[in-house]
């Protein structure tokens, strides 16, 4: 992957689309918030020649937008410029938008070239590298979940549910899988699939979760771990802008109900050989003495599941992302494996040999991708390279495995990624220490907030 993409990409884009007369150019900052400018036609080919200047301080920022100076990029470097370039092929028409806007994703560059250390896609090429030196390609696919929510809230301040487009009711009723509640969300999630297919965002299927208003939809796996990422953040603008055409929100917000399904982010994944061919490949359900015929699978498995708790902080990257950590609500609280059951953190799904592939199930669907696939491929590497062997596989309810737990606790999860030596050796010392500042900081203000409930239950008792 080159740093810049080929002023050619723009030249065939442009003619054939006049229309265009201004591009949203943005980049995705370590939340996932989207920052940038808004280019007119004119410029765009002096911003694929020579970047389009930034703050470095983008990646200091935290979830309301404010720089955390504790990181060294606000005053202490002068809030200093860094170029950032347009990524391969996300230069798009924006479908919900006039005719004459489109958009395109940037990543950030030091001005001798070289990558910027807290652009968390530079992290995944990191890694990235590392498994490219053993000629092994990673095969990555996303799973979103997300909820449509009303854009007038509860007399409380909370979410709920829209009405349903059909019928008009407004449902709190859990409806897995349900073909209804598709059919009531049929329009809007058309709309959705047709900006998907004009900005090239491959998504292949939908389907009614646990909660209401709550949806799944995969995006197809891709033999280029970034373009998977590139395209699931796409995603996720598409859904929200959709939604706001119909008048609604639609939150990737992990755990928006209190007594409903939390939203995941699980990333498929698998390992090509030189050849082409998948080296977790082997039957189902070829196991022996508790583990799989594939060594490489086997290898994988065990660091992943070693690596873990460590990086619990990236895959759970706010406090809202720790509601979702309950008994029983198809979310992992241990770091174990299995074979087809979604009680687990990391499973083999039901397919057949030549697709056999790890289902990672931890990520809330707040997490940044480019960093919770980077996680993911450092801890198959290091399995790999380290000839590990996971436990046995975990059978029945995996709510009922005993041993380690993993940190379902903001603070703790924090603490234990910022002491990682592991996040250092894989990330970078520079980004694990860029990125646990952040973090610090916002929960540091996040507990300084008296919040109502804690009124309501102590005020009258103590």
């Amino acid at each position: 992957m080159t740093a810049d993409t080929p002023v050619s990409e723009l030249q065939a884009f442009l003619a054939a689309h006049p229309e265009v007369t201004h591009v949203d150019a943005y980049l995705n900052d370590l939340n996932t918030v989207e920052r940038g400018k808004r280019v007119d036609r004119a410029a765009l080919e002096a911003l694929y020649r020579d970047g389009m200047l930034l703050p470095g301080s983008m990646f200091a920022l935290d979830v309301l937008g404010g720089t955390v100076q504790a990181t060294g990029l606000g005053f202490d470097e002068g809030d200093a410029d860094r170029p950032c370039r347009p990524l391969p092929g996300s230069l798009v028409t924006v479908p919900w938008q006039s005719p004459g806007l489109a958009q395109m994703q940037l990543s950030m560059y030091e001005p001798d070239g070289r990558p910027f250390h807290a652009d968390p896609r530079h992290i995944l090429v990191k890694v990235l590298d590392r498994l490219h030196r053993l000629n092994l390609t990673p095969v990555v696919a996303i799973e979103y979940e997300f909820y449509f929510i009303d854009r007038t809230r509860t007399s409380e301040g909370q979410p709920q549910p829209p009405p349903l487009p059909i019928t008009q009711r407004r449902e709190f009723q859990t409806q897995i899988n349900s073909m209804t509640y598709l059919n009531e969300y049929s329009e809007i999630l058309s709309r959705i699939y047709l900006a998907c297919e004009q900005q090239g965002v491959p998504a292949t299927g939908a389907l009614a979760e646990y909660g209401p208003g709550q949806f799944e939809v995969n995006l197809l796996h891709r033999a280029d771990a970034l373009q998977a990422c590139d395209e699931a953040l796409r995603f996720k603008r598409i859904v929200r802008s959709v939604a706001r055409e119909y008048g609604w929100d639609a939150t990737f917000l992990p755990k928006p109900y209190r007594d409903m399904a939390g939203s995941g982010m699980h990333v498929h994944v698998s390992l090509l050989d030189a050849g082409g061919r998948n080296l977790f490949e082997c039957p189902d359900p070829a196991l022996s003495e508790g583990r799989p015929a594939s060594t490489e699978l086997r290898h994988a498995l065990a660091g992943m599941l070693r690596t873990l708790g460590d990086g619990m902080a990236l895959c759970a990257p706010g406090p809202n992302s720790y509601r979702r950590f309950r008994a029983e609500s198809y979310v992992p609280l241990t770091p174990g494996w299995s074979i087809n059951n979604r009680g687990s953190a990391l499973r083999i799904p039901v397919s057949d040999d030549r697709n056999r592939r790890i289902e990672h199930r931890l990520a809330g669907a707040d997490a940044n991708p480019y960093l919770v696939v980077a996680w993911i491929l450092a801890g198959i590497h290091h399995g790999l390279a380290e000839s590990l062997e996971p436990p046995p596989a975990i059978e029945g309810n995996a709510y009922r495995a005993t041993g380690d737990r993993l940190p379902i606790h903001w603070a703790t999860a924090i603490e234990r990624f910022e002491h990682s030596d592991f996040a250092a050796h894989y990330l970078g010392r520079p980004f694990r220490d860029l990125y646990s500042t952040v973090k610090r900081a916002e929960l540091e203000d996040f507990d300084s907030y008296v919040t109502p409930l804690e009124v309501a239950w102590f005020m009258g008792a103590l």
